[in-house]
């Protein structure tokens, strides 16, 4: 279960070839922020997305190695995927969460609907609570 989920709306891109159409759905989970000038994040996006289509797990070093990142660089942005619930560790080896894209939209839906109905809740609770109409 995710412990951070940040959904940006951002344009779709008009040429949709697999490199832009991974970009922005990365960008719209809000993966990657204006400081990663080098798409450190991405490049290890990519390497798991990669692995996970031969069902493997990367050490931070094998990682290291494909997305020509240091160790350091690796660690950080891996517990940034940790965080937004698209990795899972095993034994220091790392895999994407779902087994693929579709299936991370269906799990944000569930974590979303549910936040919501406890939001709702809350709010509900609010209005009572300060009598607002």
């Amino acid at each position: 279960m995710p412990n951070q989920v940040t959904l940006y709306k951002i344009k779709r891109p008009e040429k949709l070839n697999i490199n832009s159409q991974l970009q922005w759905f990365s960008q719209s989970l809000g993966l990657f922020n204006k400081r990663d000038k080098e798409k450190s994040c991405f490049r290890i996006f990519i390497a798991l997305v990669e692995a996970k289509k031969s069902s493997r797990y990367l050490s931070s070093d094998e990682i290291a190695e494909k997305a020509n990142l240091t160790r350091a660089t690796i660690i950080h942005h891996l517990k940034n995927l940790e965080d937004h619930g698209l990795i899972k560790k095993e034994s220091n080896r790392y895999s994407l969460s779902c087994k693929n894209f579709s299936s991370i939209i269906q799990h944000l839906q569930e974590q979303f609907k549910q936040s919501l109905e406890e939001l709702e809740d809350t709010a509900n609770n609010l209005d009572k609570l300060l009598e607002l109409k």
